[in-house]
């Protein structure tokens, strides 16, 4: 038996090298048998079903196919008969799919239509599985699908940037409520108004949420009907690809959420009972069913279902020249409990009976087909469970993602901040959670995505600052728990930042502080927008403190990017000291001392380093950033010799403030 290089690197895993290699096993069969029933040499040129189902024009005309095994008929209706069903429009079975041909002048652009699908005992509108246009009327709410042949395509203009070796710093984006008016933004006014401000913040990644079609706005695009059709309601395909050509303009990559881990429920829209059957799609019986959200789950050992899945990854990467994906859910996929109320206390969880083999077959070939089809693309897992391998290359014994999300440090600050006092903060176990990973996995560190925004739970910084958020943002009011509260801010963020693995993600807007959280428009909120937009004039507005953070967030960026922080695989700890909170480490040629202490400050704070001579290339307690200036920048430190009994160490002294983080550079 070879064993996987990720047993070698971890003793513990191996009484599980038999059912990591049966699941590597498990997936190289599974590529084997697609490419054989396809005849092809690839995964890349198997994952081409959208080009031969869903609407095409050819140059004989139209022509429309579907897969739907149990059919008895089906039928187009639209704008053109009157939404009627006739025989001109009636689909042919061909082997295993139904085909429909008409000639060029049936079918114009703009034209809606859906299908009418029969099977034994009973028929239903649907709007077709591959369409990539669906919009919603605005009376009925009933989307159809929209025939969508522009005069002329999109051309292309700019690459996406070439960076081997890419250490993302993402900025998670929800176009929709991007803009500050009460409304539904759109890809143009993303491109125009929310774009330029993550060029200036130095994000080097945008991550793009609720692309896919979704019937209910607020589902924040979880809950997906169409899975090729980009959201209409943001505005055309041709503008979403002209926000994307203009973010690869700047040298700034494009992923977007990607949800193949359930499925709408909506049978007119979606894909649910598509042919009459419930296991079309999905399992059949309860296992068909996603108990907490309220949605269907894929069958991901039929061979079709994998095809549609597969085709639908490519697809995004060539149609719109996405840079990769954010794989949503992928805990709730890989487990056949959905991993609900489970414990993941120990190795046993990811290996016994409960795991998907199936879904984990499936993510091993959409990662290694992704690759394959566009070198360098990016591939996150969203993975709650930690199971080992997910970040790891296939050929290691992984499932292939280029990273994993942090997803227990949210948790961990959260927990922090609601349940500790601020001196109970201990500086030992935050740098023991924050560097808490797998060496042979890549991880992307966050403090806190749109999750912690949503209504129900609170932002880092309306945890700490609460009602004080209404009353007290004004820069020339004082308040003990605004400067509090804006100083933990930027100590959590950068130390999240310094320590996180190869990434780092932020949600559009807590890089100021955004207040509140995110409610959209439903019939509780009497359909309110109020909650579900970026209030930018806060940041943009010099008499408010949101611009301090806004100002730190931009340089603490642009300083850790500069030095390739995360190009060094690991922080190297200097000094932790429980009893004063104080807290220092480097890496990335940066040296950064937290003080969470938080009354006392510390004068001539020895640390230990290497020798040299240091200066302060950023301290949170500027004054810009909403600080004291207790810190003089302008100086330059030398280290000195400690002069210990034993060992003659170098040591550099400090005035170190309270609440305060200080990033030092060694001088040549």
């Amino acid at each position: 038996m070879i064993v996987p290089e990720i047993v070698k690197n971890d003793p513990w895993l191996q009484p599980y090298a038999e059912k990591i290699i049966s699941r590597l096993k498990k997936a190289s069969a599974k590529e084997r048998l697609l490419l054989k029933v396809e005849n092809v040499d690839a995964l890349a040129d198997l994952s081409r079903m959208h080009d031969f189902y869903g609407l095409h024009k050819e140059s004989g005309g139209w022509v429309l196919r579907e897969w739907a095994p149990n059919a008895t008929g089906i039928f187009l209706i639209g704008d053109f008969n009157g939404w009627t069903k006739s025989d001109e429009f009636a689909f042919r079975r061909e082997d295993d799919h139904w085909t429909l041909r008409l000639s060029a002048d049936k079918l114009h652009h703009g034209d809606l239509y859906r299908l009418v699908m029969e099977w034994e005992g009973g028929s239903g509108e649907r709007m077709p599985a591959w369409c990539r246009r669906a919009v919603q009327d605005e009376d009925t709410k009933i989307f159809s699908a929209q025939v969508w042949d522009p005069e002329k395509s999109y051309h292309w203009k700019h690459h996406a940037p070439d960076a081997p070796d890419f250490r993302p710093f993402v900025y998670e984006a929800h176009v929709g409520m991007a803009q500050e008016e009460p409304k539904v933004g759109s890809y143009a006014e993303f491109r125009e108004k929310v774009l330029p401000r993550v060029i200036a913040g130095g994000y080097n990644t945008i991550q793009l949420m609720a692309i896919q079609e979704h019937p209910y706005y607020g589902s924040f695009g979880y809950h997906v009907a169409n899975f090729f059709a980009p959201s209409s309601r943001f505005g055309t395909p041709e503008e979403l690809k002209e926000l994307v050509d203009a973010a690869h303009a700047a040298g700034i990559k494009v992923i977007m959420d990607i949800v193949h881990s359930h499925a709408v429920k909506n049978e007119l829209e979606g894909l649910s009972k598509y042919d009459g059957t419930p296991y079309q799609f999905f399992h059949d019986g309860a296992r068909g069913e996603h108990p907490a959200w309220d949605s269907r789950c894929f069958d991901y050992a039929k061979r079709q279902v994998l095809q549609f899945l597969l085709s639908n990854c490519r697809y995004w990467l060539e149609e719109f020249n996405f840079d990769g994906f954010r794989f949503d859910g992928v805990t709730s996929m890989i487990y056949l409990d959905h991993g609900l109320e489970r414990d993941f206390g120990g190795y046993d969880a990811y290996y016994d009976d409960g795991e998907d083999e199936d879904a984990i077959t499936y993510l091993t070939l959409a990662n290694k087909m992704i690759h394959e089809f566009k070198p360098g693309a990016i591939t996150v897992a969203e993975e709650m469970s930690g199971m080992p391998g997910m970040a790891a290359p296939i050929d290691k014994g992984g499932i292939g993602f280029y990273f994993r999300l942090a997803m227990g440090t949210p948790d961990y600050w959260i927990k922090t901040i609601k349940e500790k006092a601020d001196e109970d903060w201990n500086v030992e176990e935050m740098y023991y959670e924050l560097t808490r990973r797998r060496n042979d996995e890549q991880t992307i560190g966050y403090c806190e995505s749109h999750d912690q925004a949503l209504v129900g739970d609170k932002t880092i910084i309306f945890r700490l600052l609460d009602k004080e958020m209404y009353t007290s943002m004004s820069a020339t009011i004082e308040n003990m728990v605004v400067d509090r509260g804006i100083a933990l801010h930027k100590m959590i963020r950068m130390l999240t930042m310094a320590t996180a693995g190869h990434g780092y993600l932020n949600f559009m807007g807590n890089e100021f502080g955004h207040p509140e959280w995110i409610d959209f428009p439903r019939e509780g909120n009497d359909w309110s927008y109020h909650y579900a937009r970026r209030q930018w004039s806060l940041v943009d507005n010099p008499a408010l403190r949101y611009r301090f953070m806004g100002d730190f967030d931009k340089d603490m960026v642009k300083l850790l990017k500069e030095n390739s922080l995360h190009n060094d695989p690991w922080p190297y700890l200097l000094h932790k000291n429980q009893q004063d909170q104080v807290l220092a480490f480097r890496r990335g040629g940066l040296l950064f001392i937290f003080n969470f202490n938080p009354t006392q400050s510390f004068t001539d704070y020895a640390i230990e380093t290497e020798p040299g001579k240091y200066r302060i290339v950023l301290s949170s307690d500027y004054d810009g950033y909403g600080g004291f200036n207790r810190v003089d920048t302008s100086l330059e430190y030398f280290t000195l010799k400690a002069g210990h009994e034993y060992y003659d160490p170098h040591v550099l002294k400090l005035y170190i403030p309270n609440r305060v983080v200080m990033v030092l550079e060694r001088q040549d």
